[in-house]
């Protein structure tokens, strides 16, 4: 396991700046700034259609804005060509779905090992590494993950999505599908990732509890993304609060 790293003192992990994007007549994204560094959460807020899940689909590449740039860890993703966006993705970001997105027929283990061989890492080392991360987030043995409570399959997700060793974890409403006992341990578990695997944490949640979690939170309405007003998400004790062009 990573120790903590102190967000001030370490290189971001993901930086986004004059990001724009129109989809027909509308405006999605107009101008936005963002810089996450490894040890640190950041959560985006706003209403449904705002745009925070094609913010997700921008940094992995898979939506080309109309102008701008989103670096993961200093690599530009926007205009990559596909071969080399999958290796930037493979190496460095890892994806926590809402629902998980398991293979129901196959086990926790097998769920989570199949994204390192995926990145053609060896198969011991691949079992190695996700019985690890299995037992450090608490996911008992299956046989299958359909044998698995709403929770036990999120966090199974999780190590699928830490199993490569990311500096940047983007998370799509991870708790959107769980009641409110589980989204709160899971929310828990999520957001002591960045101190306990030295990443970024970037989540999108209609949820303002979740939110609240993370060391900035970010609302994005009207093509806009701004910090959430004082004292809604405070700022943790040894830092400054975000400006206004939400860069750290």
């Amino acid at each position: 396991m990573s120790t903590a790293h102190d967000p001030e003192t370490t290189h971001p992990v993901l930086e986004i700046e004059g990001l724009s994007h129109s989809l027909g007549a509308r405006k999605l994204f107009d101008d936005l700034s963002l810089t996450l560094r490894a040890g640190e959460s950041v959560a985006v807020t706003g209403p449904s259609g705002s745009g925070k899940s094609t913010l997700l689909s921008c940094v992995l590449g898979l939506v080309r804005p109309t102008a701008g740039s989103v670096k993961v860890k200093g690599t530009d993703v926007v205009g990559l060509r596909p071969a080399r966006l999958a290796a930037v993705r493979a190496q460095a970001v890892g994806m926590v779905f809402q629902f998980g997105e398991l293979l129901p027929e196959l086990s926790p283990l097998d769920n989570v090992m199949l994204a390192a061989l995926l990145a053609r890492t060896d198969h011991r080392e691949a079992s190695k590494r996700a019985r690890a991360l299995l037992d450090d987030l608490g996911v008992p043995e299956a046989a299958t993950s359909d044998e698995l409570s709403g929770g036990e399959r999120q966090r199974t997700a999780v190590a699928r999505a830490l199993i490569n060793e990311p500096a940047l974890l983007l998370a799509d409403e991870p708790t959107g599908a769980l009641d409110t006992e589980t989204r709160d341990r899971t929310a828990e578990l999520l957001f002591d990732l960045p101190r306990r695997y030295a990443c970024g944490l970037l989540v999108v949640t209609h949820d303002p509890g979740i939110a609240a979690r993370a060391d900035r939170t970010l609302r994005l309405e009207a093509g806009i993304l701004n910090p959430t007003p004082s004292g809604t998400n405070p700022t943790p004790s040894g830092t400054n609060p975000a400006p206004s062009g939400a860069s750290a």
